[in-house]
């Protein structure tokens, strides 16, 4: 039910409607996924719809064994045996995901403690380009985030076939606690992903306008973000905010001196 939920939220955000929302729910339950669809976005030139960053679903977990095994299952002795015996901290799964990417999926925080002192690699990308900070933020965990930082991973890191970063996929989601350990650690505000979009703009335009995105639009106003680097059509953040009625994203625009 969450899964459908935010679904039909984000694509009627994106102009899909509520037929092209049921399509992707249907879509998503036919890939047999037993974790939510995290995060999605429209193909700015096919208008099509890219499911990405998905948790690893029933089958795969089934089929796991060694490191990823013991990752899904939080299980720390079984990833310090396997580790001593040579294990490599770093194999893949068949999405190109890592024993630490699927721990941190499963908010394990043990075990990513546990592989990251082993040495596992906190920048590694899966298939899609995602790394632990990208996947933790969008599920809005941000105890991982910090894991993460504090073990000296990038939070600006270059992610997603939208050449993103955590900061704009979690401003898209509204993960408010998330956005401020990243905007805190650094990471860069002004990133203009391959839409044209920043982080301050994807709050707006993926955003729904309530508390949490006019708190992380308020947050990165005060952080620096540039207020007037506008979208690839020229378009300001606060013309943006206007033209959706966003009355609380329009006074803080506006308060920071932002150009229509």
């Amino acid at each position: 039910m969450r899964r459908c939920q935010w679904l039909l939220g984000a694509h009627r955000a994106l102009g899909f409607g509520l037929v092209g929302a049921l399509f992707v729910v249907a879509l998503a339950a036919d890939m047999g996924q037993a974790a939510p669809v995290i995060h999605s976005d429209r193909v700015a030139d096919s208008g099509l719809v890219r499911l990405i960053q998905i948790a690893p679903s029933g089958p795969e977990l089934a089929v796991y064994d060694g490191l990823h095994a013991a990752a899904a299952s939080g299980d720390i002795a079984k990833i310090r045996s396997l580790a001593a015996s040579g294990a490599d901290l770093n194999g893949r799964d068949g999405r190109g995901r890592t024993a630490l990417m699927v721990a941190a999926y499963g908010r394990h925080h043990d075990a990513i403690a546990a592989l990251t002192e082993l040495g596992a690699d906190v920048e590694a990308l899966d298939d899609q380009r995602y790394d632990v900070i990208t996947i933790a933020g969008v599920i809005d965990d941000v105890a991982t985030v910090r894991m993460m930082i504090q073990a000296g991973a990038n939070p600006g890191l270059i992610t997603s076939p939208y050449e993103g970063t955590a900061l704009i996929a979690s401003a898209h989601l509204g993960r408010v606690a998330v956005v401020r350990e990243l905007v805190t650690a650094g990471a860069p505000l002004d990133h203009v992903n391959n839409l044209g979009w920043t982080a301050l703009i994807e709050a707006i335009v993926l955003g729904d306008g309530g508390a949490a995105h006019t708190a992380i639009v308020r947050d990165l106003i005060d952080a620096g973000a540039d207020v007037n680097l506008p979208d690839r059509s020229g378009t300001t953040p606060l013309a943006l905010a206007q033209t959706r009625g966003y009355s609380a994203m329009v006074q803080l625009l506006a308060a920071a001196s932002a150009r229509e």
